[in-house]
């Protein structure tokens, strides 16, 4: 297992990977577990926390998101955050044990303005010894190249979905403009992170292309942040029937497999999940997360509860830092 462990691989078939899904349950997470520990401190989870540094009246169509103008939620237009309130919530993060400090803002792709705002938040963060991660929309290619001599450290763009599902969930974006974003992040020398959200319709093959499509990029994200749709009354995909608890934890086993040196995130949602349950993706090899009472708009476990959990299960908070290419 550790030879074959520690191989990164940028040709995954969808077969092949369809195949894991497809595994007893008990051998799938075997699996993904003796990987993780091949790669990583099986008991030590990397912390993060996101703020949002500008809400609502995004031009987007989205059918999950709070922050869309074309969805009925009652979220109120925020203008861009100060950087002091910035700088004193990444103090917080930090006091309670996150490494990173990731900013995003409800933009279609930032104007050289605000992106001259975010790179003064960025270096303010930097100072303070944390990682930076932003996540803003579309990037131009300049625009990667100037957050890169900020000195941030990673950028999010998730790919969401699948190619083939994508089209049900937005339109005012296309596929291809997220891949050309996360190259040129990647480019730019940036880590890129980038994942996906489950359980918005989607088929179990849906889940296995995103994971393809992940997986067989040039370089494998940095990052990989799994969401569990958090359902919000006014979005198109309120009311949907939630995703199986196992088929979740069977996609973050999966993209261990897959993707055997990423830190696999988990992400919004996590309200929605019992201790069992994120105890079973810790184990399948999840191995971030984020902190925090908010993730941009939607609520997330308080960091006592974490702090909680971390002891009963033996998880000691990841303390490297990684730092940008």
């Amino acid at each position: 297992m550790s030879n074959k462990s520690n191989i990164v691989r940028n040709d995954w078939k969808i077969e092949e990977i369809e195949s894991l899904f497809q595994l007893p349950f008990n051998d799938l997470i075997y699996q993904s577990h003796s990987i993780h520990r091949n790669n990583f401190n099986h008991n030590e989870v990397q912390v993060s926390t996101l703020l949002s540094i500008k809400t609502g009246a995004c031009p987007e169509d989205c059918s999950y998101c709070s922050q869309s103008s074309r969805n009925d939620t009652g979220l109120e237009r925020e203008r861009l955050l100060p950087i002091h309130e910035v700088v004193d919530a990444a103090t917080l993060a930090k006091n309670n044990g996150a490494t990173r400090f990731c900013m995003g803002a409800a933009w279609r792709n930032p104007t050289e303005k605000s992106l001259d705002h975010v790179i003064q938040m960025v270096e303010a963060v930097k100072a303070l010894d944390m990682e930076t991660c932003v996540t803003l929309g579309m990037l131009k290619p300049q625009q990667a190249e100037k957050l890169k001599a900020s000195g941030l450290d990673y950028y999010n763009h998730n790919l969401d979905t699948s190619p083939e599902f994508y089209g049900s969930v937005i339109t005012t974006r296309t596929y291809q403009e997220r891949l050309d974003t996360l190259a040129h992040v990647r480019n730019a020398g940036i880590n890129v992170c980038s994942g996906g959200i489950l359980g918005m319709g989607e088929t179990q093959r849906d889940r296995a292309r995103l994971l393809q499509e992940l997986a067989n990029l040039p370089e494998h994200p940095g990052s990989v942040p799994i969401n569990d749709l958090v359902q919000i009354k006014g979005t198109p995909l309120a009311g949907i029937d939630n995703l199986d608890p196992f088929e979740f934890i069977r996609t973050v086993a999966v993209a261990r497999i897959i993707m055997p040196k990423a830190y696999v995130r988990l992400s919004a949602g996590r309200t929605e999940m019992n201790d069992e349950m994120q105890s079973l993706c810790f184990f399948a090899g999840a191995n971030s997360m984020f902190y925090g009472e908010r993730l941009l708009t939607t609520d997330n476990p308080e960091e006592s509860h974490d702090k909680q959990l971390f002891a009963r299960l033996g998880i000691q908070n990841e303390t490297r830092k990684v730092s940008a290419p």
